[in-house]
């Protein structure tokens, strides 16, 4: 019996409004871990140029949006 685990992971998105492909995002299994990862890389990715960071289970969208401050 094979088991599914959910998958987390961010669709970070620069000035442009297109998803970036780098930097990227890991695939987490748990969300809190998701959140956990933004928080402590939102300064790195603002410095990268991503804008905003939309959290996705499965491939798909949840809200809200998070903008990213630039710095």
């Amino acid at each position: 019996m094979t088991v599914v685990r959910p998958r987390w992971q961010w669709r970070l998105v620069g000035d442009d409004g297109e998803a970036v492909d780098r930097p990227g995002s890991p695939v987490f299994l748990v969300r809190f871990d998701a959140e956990q990862w933004l928080g402590e890389h939102w300064r790195a990715l603002a410095g990268q140029g991503v804008r905003q960071a939309v959290l996705q289970h499965d491939g798909r969208d949840l809200p809200p949006e998070i903008e990213l401050p630039t710095v």
